[in-house]
């Protein structure tokens, strides 16, 4: 074993000869100083792990010794021992970076817990959470087992993000790939369990049904429209869970988390059709029906989420909410910034709503631009742009003001998306429609293990393009391709981000209910 070499400056040094021995026993060698100006003079010749300084010292004392020290040696670990116990003297000297604080006497025991700590504490917490994770991988994988009811696979789901995130910080490669093997496992059954149930759950003859796209607005936000506080909407277009756990923290800072829900993105899980039945509390060819001059199919020309706002007027007074409102749509950074300077004015409204675009352009720049895809060129890299983005954005900016006014807010969104990896041939005639995880039309050919089909879209309230239209939904991490130019199509789309099929990251989308601090 390499043994680890160390500085412990302190003028009372002779007393402290069994700690040194005990030290040097547990494979640290052990370099004294008896004053800071000593201590200053080892440090340039010598490389040490870290430096164990005594506060109180004759000549220049313990803090500016610290100060000279990290101005020449910033990123050498310090570890402060002081007699007093005085609250400034701890603020200077956690202010001037420090590892650790400790408090004379002190034992043998607490230095070495000390040193572990400073030296080894990301080893130890990687391999911490590497042996956890071994624990839960057996535990996750018997209840996959199971027959799983939303709720269940929701829980699943969440764990599995967990771990994603956990193993990210730990940086263990080997179990990383295990998750990433369990995580597509979860992905096959999960999507076995939502094709068995998706269209008995829309027609109500399947019990326990997930909040959905259409459903979930009437159920969590208008009740919320009854307190006397201002609400805030806050959908962040194509968010997954993972994302959500990645800005929480930021967002902690201001709100207090009151509820972390889930709930169900409809299929197709696009905007086009989840986000519309969000905002009408209803489902495509209902929104159709009710609005034939605002519905527009995938084959119309024009913008497809154009009418969200008079979606979400009509669907309050559907629900008996007579109440003022505003809705913002938010899709580059200056009309974020306008949003942020005019948030006071938003005060008189009872729920303001406010569709944030970022992350979906992301995903489709990830595609289209070399540049992005290598800055995201995995799901933690993904998850780091996001995250660098938000903390940058004029959304964070809004988010402090909503909660400096101690409003109500809700983050949500509309779908997730998924990395896919396995392309599956899909042949059609020339209306088929473009997107890559879902295909609607008639004469469509397929791998039919690769896909959950619904021959009759009627069944899952979608509209239909003609009397033999139908709707494919490609499962797990896999994607549509056309068999002319097959190898080009593959090359341009594996590794991308898609979205409007049939996955965990998908579908099981978040809905975050938070009040300020």
């Amino acid at each position: 074993m390499e043994r680890i070499q160390i500085l412990w400056a302190d003028d009372e040094i002779d007393l402290l000869k069994p700690h040194l021995l005990f030290l040097k026993d547990k494979g640290y060698d052990v370099i004294t100083a008896t004053s800071g100006d000593e201590a200053l003079e080892l440090v340039e010749k010598h490389s040490f792990a870290v430096v164990l300084l005594d506060e109180n010292m004759p000549g220049i004392s313990g803090l500016e010794t610290l100060n000279r020290l990290k101005a020449t040696h910033s990123d050498l670990p310090v570890i402060m021992i002081t007699k007093s116990e005085e609250e400034h003297l701890m603020e200077d000297a956690i202010g001037s970076k420090i590892s650790d604080y400790l408090i004379k006497p002190v034992n043998p025991n607490q230095i070495l817990l000390s040193l572990k700590k400073t030296l080894d504490n990301k080893r130890l917490i990687s391999e911490k959470t590497t042996s956890n994770y071994q624990q839960e991988f057996r535990q996750i994988g018997m209840t996959m087992g199971d027959r799983l009811n939303w709720k269940e696979w929701s829980e699943v789901y969440k764990k599995l993000v967990y771990w994603e995130l956990e193993l990210d910080i730990s940086k263990d490669e080997s179990m990383m790939e295990i998750l990433k093997m369990q995580k597509s496992e979860a992905n096959k059954l999960f999507s076995k369990f939502f094709e068995n149930n998706y269209i008995g759950w829309l027609n109500g003859k399947t019990q326990d049904p997930p909040f959905f796209s259409h459903t979930i607005f009437k159920a969590k936000v208008a009740p919320m429209l009854d307190k006397e506080e201002t609400t805030f909407v806050v959908l962040i277009d194509n968010l997954r869970l993972d994302q959500w756990k990645v800005i929480q923290p930021i967002v902690a800072e201001y709100f207090k988390v009151e509820s972390e829900d889930v709930y169900s993105s409809i299929l197709p899980s696009a905007t086009q059709y989840a986000r519309n039945a969000f905002f009408a509390g209803l489902m495509p060819s209902e929104i159709q029906k009710r609005f034939p001059n605002l519905w527009l199919n995938d084959e119309d020309e024009g913008g497809k989420n154009m009418h969200e706002e008079e979606l979400l007027a009509d669907q309050l007074k559907r629900l008996g909410k007579n109440v003022k409102m505003s809705y913002n749509k938010i899709t580059n950074n200056a009309a974020g910034k306008r949003l942020s300077e005019n948030i006071s004015n938003l005060m008189q409204n009872k729920l303001n709503v406010i569709v944030y675009n970022f992350v979906d352009m992301l995903s489709h720049a990830r595609t289209e631009m070399e540049v992005i895809r290598e800055l995201a060129d995995d799901e933690k890299a993904y998850r780091s742009i996001t995250l660098s983005w938000f903390e940058n954005s004029p959304l964070l900016d809004i988010i402090k003001q909503i909660a400096a006014k101690k409003c109500k807010m809700v983050i949500t969104t509309d779908h997730g998306t998924i990395k896919v990896t396995e392309p599956t041939k899909v042949v059609g005639d020339k209306n088929l429609t473009t997107n890559l995880r879902y295909k609607q039309g008639k004469s469509m050919s397929y791998e039919k293990r690769d896909v959950f089909e619904i021959k009759n879209p009627g069944d899952a309230f979608l509209p239909k393009q003609n009397i033999s239209s139908a709707y494919v939904f490609v499962k797990e991490d896999k994607f549509f391709a056309y068999p002319n130019n097959f190898n080009y199509y593959v090359t341009y789309y594996r590794n991308t981000f898609q979205h409007g099929g049939l996955s965990l990251e998908e579908t099981i989308i978040p809905f975050i209910t938070l009040s300020a601090k």
